[in-house]
């Protein structure tokens, strides 16, 4: 991996072309995506089977939907151990979750008048689970068990067919997490099937979950017409360390994300160049021994780095200009460095902590901020699957005392009939 030090001259271009990696050219399928969502709004289930045999090749045709009876067919066909590996999982994802759970809250001021916030949960969501390099299990329980904890009426999850049909574990967790509808679709037509509806497919309320460059473009073309969690880039991880720890632990975790994609970028911002050195000899000797050594070696090349920092000040105020996805502390005293940090979309406190425990089991939800977007953003959570909606009751006193001022403020923007519908009021009580 490349070292350089945080005030060498070719420290900010170098870092700036790495940050840059996500600004995919939405451009180049933009078109090609708009084409699909019109033909899937204008065709329905033809269009899904039409795309998904072009795609994915696979033949859909009168199996849109997985039964109920497949899916079982393959939670049982899933060995226990596994079974049991997914359940402590989706145990922990919802004890975490349930702690999220936003309740509505009413006051009633001394005029008698009533102010409030009711949250309800919205009726159906939609997940996408990618199939592709990988099967992701995981990305089942983090999207479906917030939604079933917020109390969300109906989830619908859409996943594209491999060659060899749906993966058993994904559709395992399904199961265990409570998803109420599947269905053996995936890309930029699936989005749309869940945006506008099909005769197979219901139209939801919120698409989450994350997807490839037609998938993200489709949900950012949808939005609007539906809500989305968020536009998911390229995975990312970032470590601040003080010079101390093992440095084949560090090159372990920087690997954790080399090898997702060619796309995803592991930093490490450390105060020690001996550390920098040992951790750059270790990542190269461990990549030879993965099996996805091809992906993680091109992401490493590209999008890898070690930088050196003044002090960790400044390895905290690098991390906060990056907005890492994942940012592990791994410093002798990391509730002391934690109150530094601003930005980041999950935080890993101390070396016993590696980011993987936050992807599988820890309990908070791994789809997280991505490109720098947690300067802005949260995790996917409870809280994205409700919605909050004000609720104002004013009584009779209550409109006397502020009818007047609502008559001013109306004048003030010049909308007369604003004005007018609390002077209607006003007369009202001056006639009695």
């Amino acid at each position: 991996m490349r070292i350089i030090g945080s005030t060498d001259a070719g420290f900010k271009p170098l870092l700036s072309e790495i940050l840059k990696r996500g600004e995919q050219d939405t451009t180049l399928v933009e078109e090609a995506v708009k084409e699909i969502i019109a033909a899937v709004k204008a065709r329905g289930d033809k269009a899904l089977v039409e795309y998904t045999k072009r795609f994915d090749k696979a033949d859909i045709k009168g199996s849109i939907e997985v039964s109920r009876a497949e899916a079982e067919k393959a939670l049982r066909s899933v060995s226990k151990s596994d079974l049991d590996l997914m359940r402590l999982a989706a145990n922990r994802i919802e004890s975490f979750h349930k702690k999220q759970i936003e309740n509505s809250w009413f006051t009633t001021e001394d005029d008698g008048t009533i102010l409030g916030s009711r949250v309800t949960p919205l009726q159906r969501a939609g997940i996408y689970v990618p199939g592709g390099k990988a099967a992701y299990p995981s990305t089942v329980l983090m999207n479906a068990i917030p939604a079933k904890v917020a109390g969300v009426d109906e989830v619908i999850m859409v996943t594209p067919p491999g060659k060899d049909g749906l993966n058993p574990h994904v559709l395992a967790a399904a199961c265990l997490a409570g998803v109420d509808r599947i269905f053996r679709v995936g890309g930029a037509q699936a989005i749309a099937a869940l945006a506008f509806g099909t005769r197979s497919i219901p139209r939801v309320d919120k698409i989450t979950g994350p997807g490839n460059i037609f998938v993200a473009t489709a949900k950012r073309l949808v939005f609007g017409a539906v809500d989305i969690d968020m536009i998911a880039g390229p995975s990312e991880i970032l470590i601040i360390n003080d010079g101390t720890g093992d440095a084949s632990w560090i090159a372990a975790d920087l690997l954790s994300q080399a090898e997702h994609d060619e796309l995803a970028s592991s930093i490490l911002v450390t105060t020690s160049l001996e550390m920098a050195k040992a951790v750059s000899k270790e990542v190269g000797r461990q990549v030879k021994k993965l099996k996805r050594r091809d992906i993680a070696k091109a992401s490493l090349d590209r999008y890898g780095l070690i930088i050196v920092a003044k002090d960790l000040k400044n390895a905290a105020a690098i991390s906060n200009s990056i907005a890492p996805e994942h940012l592990e502390l791994f410093v002798e005293k990391p509730f002391e460095l934690l109150g530094s940090i601003r930005n980041a979309g999950a935080i890993f406190l101390g070396r016993n902590t590696p980011e993987a425990a936050g992807d599988y089991l820890a309990g908070p939800n791994h789809t997280l901020p991505t490109g720098g977007t947690a300067r802005f953003s949260s995790p996917l959570g409870v809280y994205d699957f409700v919605k909050r909606t004000s609720v104002i009751g004013l009584s009779k006193d209550a409109i006397q005392k502020h009818g007047a001022d609502i008559l001013r403020f109306s004048d003030l923007e010049g909308l007369e009939a604003h004005g007018l519908s609390a002077a209607a009021r006003l007369a009202k009580k001056r006639k009695g």
